[in-house]
Formats: C-alpha cells, structure tokens, sequence
C-alpha cells in the first residue's frame, strides 16, 4: 500500500514485543519493519519473560495507518508477541501540555496572608488608585492571551475551539520556553466577530497583549483591526505577522545569496489570505516593488476589482501587480525571482519552476505538504525553503513571536507597529553572519538561543528611536535586567495601604 515517503517526529511509535529469539531474530524484526519505511530510532532490551526477550523498538512513521501497518508486520511475524503500541505524541498531550504554578511558595499563614487575605486587599486598592500599576503589581507585565475560535487551524481548517486547545497550549510553550513570556489558551465558542471582539476585550485587563491565532480569513482582519483601535494593548495575528516576520527574514538572505536587491525582484505569492496579505505588506515595508497575489482565480489585478471584494483583497489588488499580469499561477512564474506559497499542498510540479529567473527562490510553506516537493523544487531553485521540521530551511513562527512580544512588554509597547515587525525580521536575519550563509542555511535554527534575545532588542530599540510608537508608559522603556520604579508603589504609597 502506498504511503507518506517522509517520516516524521509528529508519528514516532514505540512498539513493545515479546521475541522468541530461537525462532525469529531481532535484526529480522527490524528489517521487517525497515521494509516499510519507517525510520527506526531506538531498540532497547528492557526484560526477560521465560525465554522470551522483551523489546521497545521506537520509529518515526509517516501517518497512522503507516503506524498500524507496522502493528500489522509484527503480527504476522513468528515468534513475535505485539504487546503495546505508545504514539509518542498522545504520550505528550496526555493532561495537556501546561500547568500553572505559583512563583513563591505558600509555607505558612504568613505567606497565606500576603498572597491572598487580608494582605492582597492592599494591593487591590493600590490598583484601584492607580491602574497602571498593574503592569508592576501583577501577571500583566508578562502575559498573552492565545486566542482561537479553531475556524483555521493549520492543516485542518475549521475544527473549532476544543479540536484547537491542543495547538494553543503548544503556542503557550513556545511562549514561554523561547522568550520567557506566560502565555494562556483562550479558545471561544463562537464564530460571531462581534462577539470574539467583545470577549477579547472583556478580558484584556488581566493580559499584556493578545495574540490572536487560527482564526479566519476575512474576519480575523476585521478583529484584529477592531481590537488594535479599542484596546490599549498590544493585539498580534501571528498567523499573518509572524509568519511574514520569519518570511522576511529568510528572503533577506536568501537575495544577499544570489546577489539580488529586494527592489529589483519579481514575487510571485500562492495565497492571499492571512499569511498572503501580511506576507505582501511586510515585503512592500522592506522595498518590494513588484509582488503579484494568487488566489484560487488568479492573479489579482487592479483591472479586476469587483464591488463584492472584501477591503482587504480590494486593497492588495490595488496595491501589487505594477505590470497588471493576469491569468494562472503557473503562467505568473515565467520570469520570476521568488515563490512564496502560502495556499495549499502539491498545486505545482517541480518542473513548472523552469520558466523562473536564473538563480530562483522558493518558498514552499504549506503544511503539512509544500506547494511543490522540495527535492524535486532543488533541481531547478537556487534556494527552497518550507515549513517543515524534516528539510532545510524551515520558515517557522517561533522564530519571530516570543523575541517579539518579549521587547514589547519590556518596552512597554501599547501598538506593535509595521515597523516593529520589519525590525524583528531584519533581526533575524541578521542572526547569521553573511559569511555563514549557504543554500541550506539561511535562516537561523528554531532552537538558536540568540535569537529570541536579538529580537527583543531590536523591538526594543526601535520602541526608543521611534517616537510615534506609543508606550503604555514611555518612561518605563528598559533594558531586561533594569526595574522601572514608576510602575512600583512608593514607599509611602505601602504604608498608605
């Protein structure tokens, strides 16, 4: 039966057998389940029942029925007895994937007291006084909101809100283990943009910003446009942003690469949704001249505006495509520098890419499956990124959003403006020396440490030198190891309370 060629992390299985080595030997067993295509990882003797060996043989496969086909294979061997199948990750979500817990210890009624009654009255009023404080006095300084209604779940599309928790809660580990940011999921049952809307600012007051993730298209535009006017902290659609941020930055080193100018190239972008739209903008911000937006009809065209068009396809139709080209995706790749994908698996054949410019791009970024197989896309790019874990040059989110939110809330940024965003992703960038950059590696590794810190200070930095960002309190801009007492009682403001 056919199968997934590639093997993934996301489908290790550990298989637990009994063998009876007089009749079957172990290397057997392994290339049995060699044959079909699993990639093993670890073998490991872990007892003895009568004269039988017991066995955890641990492989990554490509999907679950490649997972069952192996169960299948080790059946049908003699002297093997199939115990227990563990998929490694359900192993991993079993009771989630987070937990509160508190910052100090409660040892005794003194603690008690402090932490909650009488003493956390005295705070209370000191907020009450003066609201500000709470970015000094509480989880605000240093908390995000996830927030879904799973109607775009990558790869899944609309799931909702309890299919979606298990994405919000790895999005709160990410936060929290590459920039140091607590992060709690907010999954709503509802669809209705009013409604997200007036929930999101509902409970704004206990969080330093809000990200906003797999919601829709067109209305997670509307929400985010609504919620950057109506509230006072930052709002950030990291399925549009922060995939541009880390495309940005990718793109910036693969043109020093091939010796091209983003000013000079042809773009050609698969997907104007979410990602598509902010992917586009955030080019423009950069220098970008020439971008053409594909969607399932074509090429978006000035010429073809229609009175039905939501505002913000109006506005890429109005804004990209300088030469007015129109028709296909395939025909829009003649001449082209770059190809960004952001749409849908396998819409294009390796060999389509011929028709591009001498030293082409390609970003193939849909999940799970690329716009086009990037081995085959290598015969004919200069460069080929993807999304995926499993070749080079993942173009991965990570990179951008804990750095990101990290120097805004040390900066107390109340906006996260354009520029903000073209900052962390030239910071990115930048992570790699030019003397380091190959094909293979032009954008930094998910777990490079120096990122999410290099990030963070540039956002920072721009936070200083820029005037027109607002802060929610502009003196209190700072380095990550300084304390900014305005956001501190006084000491007589304790005593008082």
């Amino acid at each position: 039966m056919a199968h997934n060629n590639y093997t993934s992390p996301s489908y290790t299985a550990s298989y637990r057998i009994l063998l009876d080595e007089a009749v079957t030997s172990l290397s057997q067993v392994v290339t049995a389940i060699g044959d079909t295509g699993a990639s093993i990882k670890g073998m490991d003797v872990v007892g003895q029942e009568e004269e039988r060996i017991k066995v955890d043989i641990t492989c990554d496969t490509s999907d679950s029925e490649h997972r069952r086909r192996i169960s299948d294979v080790l059946g049908g061997l003699t002297g093997v007895e199939l115990r227990t199948v563990a998929d490694q990750t359900f192993l991993l979500h079993i009771d989630g994937k987070i937990q509160m817990q508190p910052k100090a210890p409660i040892r005794n009624r003194d603690d008690l007291s402090r932490v909650y009654t009488p003493g956390v009255a005295r705070v209370c009023q000191a907020l009450y006084d003066e609201p500000r404080k709470a970015y000094g006095l509480t989880m605000k300084s240093n908390s995000v909101a996830v927030l879904t209604d799973g109607t775009a779940v990558l790869g899944m599309g609309d799931i909702g809100p309890t299919a979606a928790l298990p994405v919000m809660e790895g999005k709160a580990v990410l936060f929290k283990q590459f920039g140091g940011v607590d992060a709690w999921p907010v999954v709503l049952d509802t669809k209705d943009t009013e409604e997200i809307i007036r929930i999101a600012k509902a409970i704004a007051p206990a969080y330093g910003g809000i990200n906003l993730e797999d919601i829709s298209a067109p209305r997670c535009f509307e929400i985010e446009r609504r919620l950057k006017e109506e509230l006072d902290i930052p709002v950030f659609h990291d399925d549009q942003h922060g995939t541009a941020i880390v495309t940005l930055a990718a793109l910036t080193n693969a043109l020093k690469l091939v010796g091209k100018k983003i000013e000079d190239v042809r773009i050609v972008v698969s997907g104007v949704g979410a990602a598509g739209s902010a992917i586009i903008k955030l080019l423009q911000a950069q220098g970008a001249r020439d971008i053409v937006g594909y969607g399932r009809a074509g090429a978006l065209n000035a010429d073809e505006v229609t009175d039905d068009m939501n505002a913000d396809r109006r506005w890429l139709a109005e804004n990209t495509n300088p030469r007015r080209v129109k028709g296909s995706l395939k025909e829009g790749l003649v001449d082209a520098d770059v190809f960004i994908g952001v749409s849908q698996g396998n819409i294009l054949q390796p060999e389509d890419l011929k028709v591009m410019a001498k030293d082409a791009i390609v970003f193939a970024m849909a999940n799970p499956t690329p716009e086009v197989d990037p081995v085959g896309a290598a015969e004919y790019a200069a460069i080929v990124a993807t999304g995926r874990s499993d070749f080079p040059n993942q173009i991965n989110n990570v990179l951008a959003f804990p750095g990101l939110f990290r120097g805004i809330f040390d900066a107390k940024v109340s906006e996260i403006t354009t520029e903000l965003l073209r900052v962390a992703a030239v910071a990115i960038a930048e992570a790699i020396p030019e003397d380091k950059l190959r094909p293979t590696y032009i954008i930094p590794g998910v777990f490079d440490k120096r990122v999410p810190r290099s990030v963070a200070n540039a956002v920072r930095e721009a936070a200083r030198v820029l005037p027109h960002i607002e802060t929610v309190a502009q003196e209190s801009a700072r380095p990550l190891d300084d304390i900014d007492e305005k956001l501190w009682p006084s000491p007589d403001e304790v005593t008082q309370h």
